[in-house]
């Protein structure tokens, strides 16, 4: 799971180098460079964390970042602020999106259910 989160964190920076030109791609381009990015720098700090509660809380930043980098290809989709040759690559990054946030929340939703000690 660490290198998945530090690959789609790398592979939003790329997509970003092709976002510049107007205040919105600016502004996404920077939004989607901290989302994704924040995910994996959360992950490994739940690694690290010295409690169950710790631990929880980290994960669910990491859930609510994932989120959100699903949302900006999403608006660059929908926006069209990218050429057609793009829409591949933002389906796979909504993709990847989405199906961190489910891993995300099943570990969440295990520990937290788990009555044992961190």
């Amino acid at each position: 799971m660490l290198s998945r989160t530090k690959r789609f964190g790398y592979d939003c920076i790329d997509l970003t180098n092709y976002l510049f030109g107007s205040y919105l791609k600016n502004h996404i381009r920077g939004q989607l460079i901290r989302s994704s990015t924040s995910i994996h720098a959360n992950y490994r700090a739940a690694r690290l964390a010295q409690s169950k509660a710790a631990f929880i809380a980290k994960i669910s930043i990491c859930i609510k970042e994932a989120d959100e980098s699903k949302m900006w290809p999403e608006l660059i989709s929908d926006k069209i602020l990218l050429t057609e040759r793009f829409n591949r690559e933002l389906l796979r990054l909504m993709n990847e999106a989405s199906e961190l946030t489910s891993i995300l929340i099943s570990t969440r939703k295990t520990l937290s259910l788990s009555n044992k000690a961190y």
